[in-house]
C-alpha cells in the first residue's frame, strides 16, 4: 500500500484517512514494516520519487553478477530481465541484436565473440542513469513515431515549460516479414498507429501531438483537412482510427529526430504486440461471464477439426474438386473466404467452430426475439454451415418464447407514409400494467427506434413531462399518432400539442390498427420482457438488454436497424468483440417493397349513401347515412337518431334497408316476450274518463291483432317456442 500527496499536509491527510478506514473494518498493520516519509520508494521492481521513475538497483546488480547464458532458455530469462528496463534505455535494442539471432527458429546455438560483446555492453547500460519522467495530464504530450527498413520506434515524452522533452516511455518493433514488403510511406504510417495503439491509455480523451519525418503523412493524417480519395485503404483505415483521437501532427527532419529514428532502426523482437502497460487493479467485481472476443474464436478455429483444415486450405490453396463433404459447404465458398488475425471470414461475417455455435446462439437470443430478427443479427456477424436451422430449432425449443407466442396480426390496408427523415411522425402508447408496472412506449415512424420509460402513474401530467424529457435529447417532432386514452384526449394534453406545433392524430375508437406502429412494439416488449422472467437480472437491466439488441437489429421493414437510421452508426454491442475489424457497411433495400403489401381492398363510401354502422353502447348495428369523408379510411355518420358518429371503414357497411324496425334499439331482454303485447298511447292531450273505457279497450284490443299479424310476418332472428297453457286431470274430470 502506497499512500502519497502532492505535499506534506496532504499527505497527512490521506494517511489519517487510510488508517481511519483500516480501523472501521478492524484491520491492523506491522508498525516494524511500515515506513513514514519515505523520500524513495521501491515499487513494482522500480524506485519512484518526485524527480521520476528508476531503475531497482536490486535487479541491476543481479544483471551486472550474472553469468553468459549457455543456451536458449537461459538467454530467454537474460533477455527478459532487460528487457523489462527497456523503457529506459532507447539503444538497448542496438546491442541485444547479436543475442536476439540466437533465438531465432532453426538456427543452432553459436555462442561466439559477437554475442559475448553484446552481453557485456547489455550489462554496462542497464547500470546507466536515464529517469524517465512521471506522466502529468496537465503537461503537453509528444509522440515522436518513425520507421527504418525493417524496425518501428516511438518516443511517448512530456514538453516543460522551457521546451525541453524527457521521455516518458520508450518502444519499438521489428517488422515481420509481410510489414517489411510495405512502401516506406505505409511502414510511417504504420508506426504511427501501432504506438498510438500502444500508449492507448496515455493518449484517449487529451490532445496530443504526433511528430514524424515523413511529411505527406502530415497532410493525409491532417485531422483539420479531408482524407485524400486517392489514399490507399489502409492508409484510409489507420486515418479512421486516428479520427477518433484528438491530435496535431508535425513534420520534422529526420536530423532533428533521431529518438524515434534509432529505436526504428535498432528495434526489439516483440513477440505480442498488443500488450499495454499494466494496469494496478485494486477492486474488481465480476458481474457476468467474460465476453466472446476475436481471440478466442480464433484459438478455438485452430483446435476445430474441421475448420484447422479449412485454414489450411485457406492459406495454400484449395484442390480442385475436393470430394470431402465436411469441407463441401466452404468448398463451394472457395473464393469468398478468407483469414483476418486468424479468423475465418466468409465476407463481413465471422465463421465460428463448432464448441462455440452455443454461446453464439445464446447471444444471438439473449433477449429473446423472434426467429427472423435472430438471423437478421447474425447475418451480419457471424456463420457457420446451418446457421439457420439451428436458430430455428433454438426458438422452438425456448419454453420462454413459446408460452409468449401470439396469433398473427391482420394486414395493414393502408399504410402510414414514410417520413422522408427521422422524429418527423412519432407513435406513442402505454404498455402495462403488467409486471407492477406501466411503460410509456414511443417508437419513431421512420427509423423504428423506441424509447420505454417505466411509469408508476400514467396521468397527463406525467406523460407530458416524460414527453418534455425525450423531446429534449431529439427534438419536438411534427406528428404524434397515439390512441384515444384519456392522458391524450385530454385538454392539458392538447394545449401541450398547440404550444409545440405538434399535429395531434388520434385512432378511431376501438380501431388499435390505426396506430398500429406502437402496438405492435408493445407486444414485441412484452413478450420480451416476460421471456426473461426467470433470468437474474434487474427490470431496469432488462429493458436495457432489450433495447439495445433491438435498436441493433435490422428491422424487417427497412432492412436497417434503427440505431443506422436515427442516429447514423450502428451501436456497439457484445457481438462486435466477436469479429476483428468491424467494417459495418450493410446496404441499405428498396424501401418501397416493404411497403408492398397487398391486402383487402378499402370500401368506397360518399355523402349520402345508406350505411349501417358498428354501435358500442350494447347494440349491433343501427342505420345511418355518410355525412362527410375524413380521409381514405375514416367517415362521418348521421345515424337515424340525429346523432354524429366518427367511424372507421372497418365499422361501416353499406345496405338498402331503411325500415328502422330492421335495426332497432330494442334491448336483448325485450326481444322475446312471452306474450306480444303493444299498449297504444292517445295522441291527443285529454285524459280519457271512465266512459271512454270500451273504447279503450277495443284500441288495445286492436293495437294486438295488429301486432300480432306484423310479428308472424316479421322474419325472427332468434327461435321461438309456443306456450301452451298445462292440462290438469282434475280439471278434466
Amino acid at each position: 500500500m502506497v499512500i502519497t500527496g502532492r505535499n506534506d499536509k496532504e499527505h497527512i491527510e490521506n494517511l489519517a484517512k487510510v488508517l481511519q478506514r483500516l480501523e472501521d473494518f478492524n484491520l491492523r498493520v506491522n508498525k516494524e514494516k511500515c515506513e513514514f516519509f519515505a523520500d524513495r520508494v521501491a515499487y513494482c521492481g522500480h524506485e519512484i520519487d518526485k524527480s521520476g521513475i528508476w531503475k531497482s538497483r536490486d535487479k541491476i546488480d543481479a544483471v551486472i553478477k550474472t553469468q553468459a547464458p549457455g543456451n536458449v532458455t537461459q538467454l530467454r530469462s537474460f533477455l527478459g530481465l532487460i528487457n523489462y528496463y527497456n523503457r529506459f534505455l532507447p539503444n538497448l535494442a542496438s546491442e541485444m541484436k547479436p543475442l536476439h539471432e540466437l533465438l531465432e527458429k532453426g538456427k543452432p546455438w553459436a555462442w561466439k565473440t559477437r554475442q559475448q560483446e553484446a552481453f557485456e555492453k547489455a550489462k554496462k547500460l542497464i547500470t546507466s542513469e536515464p529517469v524517465l519522467a512521471h506522466y502529468d495530464p496537465q503537461k503537453e504530450i509528444r509522440l515522436a513515431c518513425d520507421a527504418s527498413p525493417y524496425g518501428l520506434g516511438a518516443v511517448l515524452s512530456h514538453v516543460f515549460n522551457d521546451k525541453t522533452e524527457r521521455p516518458i516511455a520508450f518502444i519499438s518493433k521489428l517488422l515481420s516479414k509481410a510489414e517489411q514488403n510495405y512502401a516506406q510511406i505505409d511502414k510511417e504510417a504504420l508506426a504511427i498507429y501501432w504506438a498510438v495503439k500502444k500508449f492507448y491509455p496515455y493518449l484517449f480523451g487529451r490532445n496530443f501531438t504526433l511528430v514524424t519525418d515523413h511529411q505527406p503523412l502530415t497532410s493525409i493524417f491532417n485531422p483539420s483537412k479531408s482524407l485524400p480519395v486517392t489514399s490507399a485503404s489502409r492508409l484510409q483505415r489507420y486515418a479512421m482510427f486516428l479520427s477518433g483521437f484528438t491530435y496535431s501532427i508535425i513534420y520534422k527532419n529526420t536530423k532533428q529526430h533521431t529518438n524515434a529514428d534509432a529505436l526504428s532502426r535498432l528495434p526489439l523482437k516483440c513477440e505480442n504486440d498488443k500488450d499495454f502497460d499494466a494496469v494496478d487493479v485494486f477492486h474488481t467485481t465480476q458481474i457476468e461471464t467474460l465476453p466472446m472476443t476475436s481471440e478466442t474464436v480464433a484459438n478455438t478455429t485452430r483446435r476445430d477439426t474441421v475448420l484447422s483444415q479449412v485454414l489450411l486450405r485457406v492459406q495454400g490453396g484449395w484442390t480442385e474438386g475436393e470430394n470431402d463433404k465436411s469441407l463441401s459447404s466452404f468448398y463451394n465458398r472457395r473464393h469468398e473466404l478468407s483469414l483476418h488475425q486468424n479468423c475465418l471470414m466468409w465476407g463481413i461475417r465471422v465463421i465460428i467452430p463448432s464448441t462455440l455455435k452455443k454461446q453464439v446462439l445464446e447471444l444471438l437470443h439473449s433477449s429473446h426475439p423472434g426467429v427472423v430478427k435472430m438471423k437478421s443479427l447474425a447475418r451480419s456477424y457471424v456463420w457457420w454451415p446451418g446457421i439457420d436451422s439451428d436458430i430455428e430449432r433454438l426458438a422452438k425449443e425456448c419454453a420462454g418464447c413459446q408460452k409468449q407466442q401470439n396469433n398473427p396480426g391482420k394486414v395493414y390496408v393502408h399504410p402510414w407514409e414514410w417520413p422522408s427523415s427521422p422524429w418527423q411522425r412519432v407513435h406513442i402508447d402505454f404498455a402495462g400494467p403488467f409486471l407492477d408496472q406501466n411503460f410509456f412506449i414511443l417508437v419513431d415512424a421512420h427509423s423504428k427506434w423506441p424509447e420505454v420509460i417505466p411509469m408508476k402513474r400514467i396521468t397527463t401530467a406525467r406523460t407530458i413531462e416524460v414527453l418534455r424529457t425525450i423531446f429534449s435529447r431529439n427534438g419536438i417532432p411534427e406528428q404524434i399518432v397515439s390512441d384515444n386514452g384519456p392522458q391524450f384526449t385530454s385538454a392539458e394534453f392538447g394545449q401541450f400539442m398547440k404550444n409545440n406545433a405538434i399535429r395531434h392524430y388520434k385512432s378511431a375508437p376501438y380501431h388499435p390498427a390505426t396506430n398500429g406502429l406502437a402496438e405492435r412494439f408493445v407486444q414485441t416488449f412484452k413478450r420480451s420482457i416476460k421471456s426473461m422472467k426467470h433470468d437474474s437480472m434487474s427490470l431496469n437491466k432488462k429493458i436495457a438488454n432489450f433495447l439495445l439488441q433491438y435498436r441493433n437489429t435490422p428491422h424487417t421493414t427497412t432492412n436497417e436497424s434503427p440505431a443506422k437510421l436515427f442516429v447514423g452508426r450502428q451501436l456497439r454491442s457484445r457481438l462486435d468483440l466477436i469479429r476483428p475489424n468491424i467494417q459495418g457497411k450493410v446496404d441499405r433495400a428498396n424501401m418501397n417493397s416493404a411497403f408492398g403489401k397487398k391486402g383487402k381492398p378499402v370500401p368506397s363510401f360518399k355523402p349520402g349513401d345508406h350505411v349501417i354502422v358498428r354501435d358500442y353502447r350494447g347494440y349491433k348495428w343501427i342505420n345511418g347515412t355518410i355525412e362527410s369523408l375524413l380521409g381514405p379510411l375514416n367517415c362521418t355518420v348521421k345515424t337515424d337518431f340525429g346523432s354524429l358518429w366518427k367511424r372507421h371503414v372497418d365499422q361501416i357497411r353499406k345496405t338498402e334497408c331503411r325500415n328502422k324496425t330492421e335495426f332497432s334499439e330494442t334491448r336483448y331482454d325485450e326481444r322475446v316476450p312471452v306474450t306480444p303485447c303493444t299498449i297504444s298511447v292517445p295522441c291527443n292531450d285529454t285524459v280519457s274518463t271512465g266512459n271512454d273505457h270500451n273504447n279503450v279497450s277495443e284500441s288495445v284490443s286492436a293495437d294486438i291483432e295488429s301486432e300480432s299479424t306484423d310479428h308472424n310476418a316479421e322474419i325472427k332472428r332468434y327461435p321461438t317456442r309456443e306456450r301452451k297453457a298445462p292440462k290438469r286431470l282434475i280439471e278434466e274430470m
